[in-house]
């Protein structure tokens, strides 16, 4: 059985702490659906909020 990249978890786990300033209890305690999930939709407000003409980046296109 392979388990999840660390790198992918360190990376989703510093950019939620980063904007949604939770702790890191919480964010290791969260499904990996559901992480990836709140990953999605502030990557998506990101984008909404910036106004930005160009198609930027998210943390999941990375």
């Amino acid at each position: 059985m392979k388990g999840y990249p660390l790198d992918a978890l360190h990376e989703e786990i510093a950019f939620l702490a980063y904007y949604l300033h939770w702790d890191h209890d919480t964010l290791l305690g969260l499904e990996h659906r559901d992480r990836r999930r709140w990953c999605e939709e502030v990557s998506r407000i990101n984008r909404e909020v910036g106004g930005s003409s160009k198609k930027e980046k998210s943390l999941l296109d990375l």
